[in-house]
C-alpha cells in the first residue's frame, strides 16, 4: 500500500539497502570499506519532505546547501541551521572545538536577525553589533575553490573573528584582512601556527601569543590603511595646486 506522500511503503528499506551496499571489501579484494555520499535535491528547499527526512534518519549528518546563499555570494553555500554532524565534533582537534563551539549558533542567529532587520530600522546597539559580527563571520568563512586551508590557520582566523579582532574591519575588506593576516603570521610568527599544530589545543600561553600577534598585525594594517587613504587625497591636492598654478 502507498505510504506517506504516496511513496511505496517500503521506500525506507530501499534507501537503507542502497546505502548499506556502499560496500565492505573482502580480504581477497584488499579489505576496507567505501563510504556512501547520498545527494538529495529538495523541492523549493523543503528539508522536511519525505525523501530528505528518510535519508537524514539513516546518515550520520547532512550538509544543507541553499541556492539563495550561493546566489548572494556565500560559498560554500551551507545553511548552518539545517546542517548537522553527529561525528564532526569527535573528528575535530580540541583547538577547533574551542574556537568554533558557538560559531554555528552565532551564524544561525545572525541569519535570523538579518531577516528580521529588513522589516525594522530601530535596532538596539547589541543587535547592531551582533549583525556586524555576523557579516564578518560570513566573510571570513568564504573559501575559494580548490584552496584547502590547514587546520591551524582555520583556528587562527576563526579565533580572530570570534574574539572581535575583525569587528572594525570594513566588510568588503575582510577577505583581504584574512589573507594578509595569514601571510604576516607565516612570515613573522610561524611558531604560533606550529604550536597550534603540535599541541592541538589553545592553551593560555597560545591565546596570549595570538592576542599579541593580532595586536601587532592590526597596528600594521591600520597604518597601511591610513596611508592608502592619505595617498590619493595628497595626489588630488597636488593635482589641484598644479592646475591652479597653470
Amino acid at each position: 500500500p502507498p505510504g506517506r506522500e504516496a511513496y511505496p511503503g517500503d521506500v525506507f528499506y530501499l534507501h537503507s539497502r542502497l546505502l548499506e551496499r556502499a560496500a565492505k571489501m573482502s580480504d581477497a579484494k584488499g579489505g576496507g570499506s567505501l563510504t556512501s555520499l547520498p545527494i538529495i535535491e529538495t523541492q523549493a528547499g523543503d528539508i522536511s519532505a519525505y525523501i530528505p527526512t528518510n535519508v537524514i534518519s539513516i546518515t550520520d549528518g547532512q550538509i544543507f546547501l541553499e541556492a539563495d546563499l550561493f546566489n548572494s555570494g556565500i560559498r560554500p553555500a551551507i545553511n548552518v541551521g539545517n546542517s548537522v554532524s553527529r561525528v564532526g565534533g569527535a573528528a575535530q582537534i580540541k583547538a577547533m572545538k574551542q574556537v568554533a563551539g558557538t560559531l554555528r549558533i552565532d551564524l544561525a542567529q545572525y541569519r535570523e536577525l538579518a531577516a528580521f532587520a529588513q522589516f525594522g530600522s530601530d535596532l538596539d546597539k547589541a543587535t547592531q553589533a551582533q549583525l556586524a559580527r555576523g557579516q564578518r563571520l560570513v566573510e571570513i568563512l568564504k573559501q575559494p575553490q580548490y584552496q584547502p586551508m590547514d587546520v591551524e590557520k582555520q583556528v587562527l582566523v576563526i579565533w580572530a573573528a570570534t574574539n572581535g579582532h575583525v569587528d572594525e574591519v570594513p566588510v568588503e575588506q575582510v577577505q583581504r584582512f584574512e589573507m594578509e593576516l595569514l601571510r604576516f603570521v607565516e612570515n613573522a610568527h610561524p611558531a604560533v601556527l606550529q604550536n597550534i599544530r603540535e599541541k592541538k589545543s589553545l592553551t593560555d600561553e597560545i591565546k596570549a601569543e595570538l592576542t599579541q600577534v593580532l595586536t601587532d598585525f592590526k597596528d600594521r594594517w591600520n597604518e597601511e590603511t591610513q596611508l592608502s587613504v592619505r595617498t590619493p587625497a595628497t595626489a588630488a591636492t597636488t593635482q589641484t595646486a598644479a592646475t591652479a598654478g597653470a
